[in-house]
């Protein structure tokens, strides 16, 4: 990746197709940081990109950050390998020295779009001679080095859309591999370290397919073999648009702020994708790791619909909770949460509890798409004991005390675990046993006296959350205030 900002899904899914890819092959993920363009490195960008991959759960295996035999994999470290490297080219006749002028090259570039062109560099520096280039380099002239391309490029091979070829010479300039501050270009730094690393293969956006034949060409010109590249359809919106940096809202970091789970991006992009034996959600990296085939990868653009995050995520989320070892990560992290949101309304240390937190996870596995959904108002109820005066839920019904006894005796009976369906059938029959209160009104004075509020989940689910002893608590405390 380059260094110009966040990792969002787009780059997510490359790097996501490039490590399954070689976990499938038993291979060597590596993360090599393009920064060659300084004027758009922004400072921090390199290591976010690397914690945000750690995050994903799949780290590189060598990096900036680790290190590893074929470092260092920064490419603004590595500039002395491209001078020597844009050297033998020059050496071989391969390349040559280029003295135009940004204002040359400006004014080439608004008569082609006058002319209603492309435009193109004319290569008018590749016909100087020797003589004429060791005069301008004596009086000190700034230069950059560009490649010569030529003619009839070979075709190659595509492991996704199969034998290609581009024929680069004809449309456009040759293109400048080192410039004048001693920086290379992405298609000779990547060529370059792609031969030193030992790379073998290459999964990347179907952008660069048509500078392949321009990087089979320098490959050819160092007599180098080149690695397999695969090219990625595009990553897209729903409806087919680009997706959208400007708002920030395809980046990871908002993703993982929000609380949405790695394994959810992974199976959404993975999902909305070709390259797999099916199409199935909550598929862990391990599945998709076993199901890949990169021959599988049709080279139709990829659609993606974000609508349907949350319920991948409620997906995840569910196997999180069925883990034990998963679980108590959340149960650590819903304690934070329930802190950090209701800590001025002085929580009840008893709610805070691991064996409670863990139960309302179990009890609201399925039912949530995300873990924060457990800190909203409808779930306040689960965190803050209400406080209700007897008075007040005498405006709802004259039988309060005749309710509350009847739905203490129900919760001190109730032997078998509580569940909804059974609750609700229970609620029903204790109602025909009041005089003059309607259901609709029990179950008002019910949800006043367990939450404190009018709206929120089902009576019969608060009761299946907090469990029969809290039931009661909360019941004797209203009747006796």
């Amino acid at each position: 990746p380059t260094t110009t900002g966040f990792l969002h899904l787009g780059g997510l899914r490359t790097a996501l197709y490039n490590y399954i890819f070689a976990k499938k092959h038993q291979g060597t993920f590596i993360l090599r940081v393009e920064d060659t363009d300084q004027n758009r490195v922004v400072p921090g960008a390199a290591e976010g990109i690397e914690d945000m991959l750690d995050w994903a759960g799949i780290p590189p295996d060598e990096s900036p950050g680790r290190g590893g035999p074929a470092g260092p994999y920064v490419q603004s470290l590595r500039l002395e390998l491209y001078r020597r490297a844009s050297a033998a080219l020059l050496d071989s006749g391969a390349a040559y020295r280029c003295f135009c002028t940004p204002r040359r090259l400006e004014l080439l570039r608004k008569e082609a779009l006058r002319s209603q062109q492309t435009p193109r560099y004319d290569n008018r520096c590749r016909h100087l001679t020797p003589t004429e280039v060791a005069q301008k380099l004596s009086q000190g002239l700034d230069c950059v080095i560009r490649f010569r391309l030529e003619k009839g490029v070979e075709p190659f091979q595509d492991l996704i859309y199969g034998w290609n070829k581009h024929e680069v010479a004809e449309v456009e300039g040759d293109p400048v591999i080192l410039k004048g501050d001693g920086f290379p270009t992405y298609h000779l730094a990547n060529v370059v370290d792609d031969h030193y690393m030992g790379i073998t293969h290459v999964l990347r956006g179907t952008e660069w397919l048509a500078s392949t034949s321009k990087h089979l060409l320098l490959y050819k010109a160092f007599g180098w073999e080149p690695p397999q590249f695969g090219h990625l359809p595009l990553l897209l919106n729903k409806d087919g648009g680009k997706l959208s940096k400007r708002q920030g809202d395809i980046f990871l970091e908002r993703f993982a702020r929000d609380g949405f789970l790695p394994e959810a991006l992974l199976d959404i992009v993975t999902n909305c994708g070709s390259g797999f034996t099916e199409k199935q959600m909550g598929r862990t990296l391990e599945e998709l790791i076993s199901q890949f085939e990169v021959g599988r990868i049709t080279t139709h653009s990829a659609l993606l619909d974000l609508e349907a995050l949350p319920e991948f995520n409620r997906v995840h989320l569910t196997r999180h909770i069925e883990n034990q070892a998963l679980r108590q990560k959340l149960v650590r992290e819903l304690q934070g949460l329930v802190e950090l949101v209701y800590g001025d309304q002085q929580v009840d240390p008893d709610v805070l509890e691991n064996e409670y937190v863990e139960q309302v996870l179990l009890l609201r596995k399925g039912h949530i798409s995300l873990l924060k959904d457990l800190v909203s108002s409808d779930y306040s109820y689960l965190w803050v004991r209400p406080s209700v005066s007897r008075q007040q839920l005498r405006t709802i019904s004259a039988e309060v005390d005749e309710i509350g006894k009847l739905v203490l005796g129900l919760m001190t009976r109730q032997a078998v675990a509580l569940t909804v369906e059974e609750l609700n059938k229970d609620l029903r029959s204790l109602q025909k046993q009041t005089r003059e209160t309607k259901y609709s009104s029990m179950m008002q004075l019910l949800r006043l006296v367990l939450s404190g509020r009018q709206h929120g989940p089902s009576v019969a689910e608060m009761m299946v959350t907090l469990g029969a002893e809290e039931v009661c608590g909360r019941i004797r405390r209203a009747l006796s205030s």
